[in-house]
């Protein structure tokens, strides 16, 4: 019996992540004595912040060992709402809150609890790789708006009015973005609120992760629109801004009917997330940005450093991203070229793996991204590896003919 015939379709249809496969394979060449420097992932390369890892070590001597509340504990849901007051403007209740494990659970959760079999997804490509997979999960159907690298990869209010038809159900997004590092403005964000005022039946997701990677002025939510507000659900956690990515720690605000149901969710599946990581992550809203801006200019530096090494790669064009930490560079002039071995180039993820074999440095395919001509790589890394990294890149590609 073939695995796939006792498997169920939800998981047959399912795609690998590609980010976490292209790790998989780095760690696979690393593991062989190779030197791979990886470029594929998504995580921040600093410690976590000294007070936040004194709190949960604290909290460990306080005997915060038990199950939590499955919403989260009262603390960190008002230490979140105080957070969305004093940076965002935004108003929220406790009750409007839902902690879960990580950022990715809070947008599988909303997906889950609001889209029923056939329903519509729009969603702007390029987009997070596991965007259209949890639609797949919740049996609904991903409607995709393309953009590319001369709109900065941002969607303009006639491509999403002409996406939207009876069966659309949900908007998800994120700004800053992941892949493209695109950020949207206030007024982009009001132009695109005008449109959902039309139309009262659409949610919308929007995955602010990024938010205190941002370059350009203020990060702007597009739940500021009193319009919209209710059928807004920010999805936003500590993995970014604060170097948490194994604490495993995330978050919703949205209106209170649908934190209820993200809560009776998860109240069926994960329960609380980790009390430690909870008691971690109160201290780290409630101690300032110090430690965030520290790494925003590290950040900032990098950007410029990767913006100018790509310029310099004949056949790569790029724009200079406004937030996140990843370039989405346009990479197709080499398909159709072969590599040492005549082995024809003729798509994002060939050509990322030929990077890896050939350059040991670990991209991601644009293909899974929603957009095949890029590839996207993450500056989140030293700078002396980065140098590395694109001259590694800069020579693999001018090998191939």
């Amino acid at each position: 019996m073939s695995t796939t015939s006792y498997l169920s379709e939800r998981i047959n249809n399912l795609s690998e992540s590609a980010t976490l496969k292209m790790t998989k394979l780095g760690r696979e060449l690393a593991s062989k004595g190779i030197n791979v420097i990886s470029l594929s992932v998504g995580e921040p390369d600093f410690n976590t912040p000294d007070d936040v890892k004194q709190a949960a070590k604290q909290a460990l001597d306080d005997n915060f060992t038990r199950y939590s509340p499955v919403p989260g504990y009262p603390e960190l849901r008002q230490a979140i709402v105080q957070k969305l007051k004093t940076e965002n403007g935004l108003d929220y209740d406790p009750s409007q809150i839902v902690v879960s494990t990580g950022a990715k659970q809070s947008l599988s959760n909303v997906i889950l609890t609001l889209i029923n079999p056939g329903d519509e997804v729009i969603i702007p490509t390029p987009y997070w790789v596991s965007y259209s997979e949890m639609v797949i999960l919740a049996e609904g159907k991903s409607v995709f708006i393309n953009t590319d690298i001369d709109s900065d990869f941002k969607i303009t209010p006639a491509q999403l009015e002409a996406a939207i038809t009876p069966k659309t159900k949900l908007f998800m997004f994120s700004s800053p973005c992941n892949p493209t590092g695109s950020v949207y403005s206030r007024e982009e964000l009001a132009a695109l609120a005008a449109v959902f005022e039309k139309h009262p039946n659409i949610f919308i997701l929007s995955d602010e992760i990024y938010e205190h990677i941002n370059f350009v002025d203020k990060h702007e939510s597009i739940a500021q629109f009193a319009s919209i507000k209710d059928r807004v659900i920010i999805v936003n956690g500590f993995s970014k801004a604060y170097a948490m990515t194994g604490w495993r720690l995330g978050y919703i605000a949205a209106s209170k009917e649908i934190a209820a149901a993200n809560d009776k969710l998860q109240g069926q599946t994960t329960s609380g997330t980790c009390s430690i990581a909870q008691r971690a992550g109160i201290v780290a809203y409630n101690g300032g940005l110090e430690s965030v801006l520290k790494m925003k200019e590290a950040f900032a530096r990098r950007r410029q450093l990767v913006y100018d090494l790509l310029n310099a790669i004949p056949g790569v064009k790029t724009n200079l991203p406004e937030g996140a930490f990843y370039f989405f560079p346009q990479i197709s002039s080499f398909f159709g070229k072969k590599d040492l071995q005549g082995n024809v180039i003729s798509n994002s993820s060939e050509l990322a793996l030929y990077l890896l074999n050939e350059g040991h440095v670990a991209t991601v395919g644009g293909d899974s991204f929603g957009n095949d001509n890029y590839i996207r790589l993450s500056y989140a890394a030293s700078d002396e590896s980065l140098v590395e990294a694109l001259r590694r890149i800069k020579e693999a590609l001018a090998k191939l003919s």
